[in-house]
């Protein structure tokens, strides 16, 4: 169970960041919400408010904040607003990530940049702020995680043949599972990734053209895998 736990999620705003908050929420969790949607999107639905409202209707306590994740500063005055306002962080989940699948031709550098701006750096600089919060969590015996949402870790050409940015992008983040899972480990932080073997219905796979929406699972599967892996020791 993750009653009263105080769980730091990026993108949180819809799709699996928003299933997870949800199922989360159930259990009566305190969800802080970094996601930079404050406005409602032209094309993708929800908004940090709207998944605060929600968060709060499914039993949880969120604090929604409008971050860019690229922004060092930025993430660490919302790391520390949410300690301030729930009394720690329990629970880290790097959610938030960007997509461009196109080979290295028709990759512009704005997305290269965008990729690794989110992906790689945001992961990296969400768990360094936190670090600190996640160890008095350890030292409380409260059983901190950080969960990522990244894939496993293959050589194999295939995987880097159609996007090559995207795949580098997104193993920067299973990167630093396997280095930090590694270094925290003697502070009493679990650090684990989560990826789908299937394509997940979200929002995003409207705006990507070779994704079909229709032929994805829901994020909820996503959702209950998440909170498998956060409740165990």
């Amino acid at each position: 169970m993750l009653k009263d736990k105080t769980l730091f999620i990026t993108g949180a705003s819809r799709g699996i960041g928003l299933a997870i908050a949800l199922r989360a929420a159930r259990d009566g969790a305190n969800i802080a919400i970094a996601s930079k949607t404050d406005r409602p999107h032209p094309k993708l639905p929800g908004t940090i408010h709207t998944a605060a409202a929600e968060i709060e209707a499914a039993g949880g306590k969120a604090l929604p904040m409008q971050v860019d994740i690229r922004d060092e500063e930025a993430v660490a005055a919302a790391v520390k607003r949410c300690a301030e306002h729930f009394g720690g962080i329990d629970i880290l989940i790097n959610n938030a990530s960007a997509i461009h699948l196109s080979g290295t031709e028709q990759t512009p550098m704005k997305r290269f940049d965008l990729m690794f701006g989110v992906n790689v750096r945001g992961t990296f600089v969400c768990s360094q702020a936190c670090l600190p919060y996640l160890k008095e969590s350890a030292q409380r015996g409260r059983n901190p995680h950080i969960l990522n949402l990244s894939p496993p870790l293959s050589m194999k050409p295939r995987w880097f043949a159609h996007h090559v940015a995207y795949t580098m992008a997104k193993y920067g983040m299973s990167m630093c599972v396997l280095g930090m899972a590694e270094e925290f480990r003697p502070f009493g932080i679990g650090v684990n990734a989560l990826w789908p073997r299937t394509v997940i219905a979200t929002a995003a796979l409207n705006v990507i053209p070779v994704a079909d929406p229709k032929r994805g699972r829901k994020p909820e599967i996503m959702a209950d895998a998440a909170h498998v892996i956060l409740n165990r020791d």
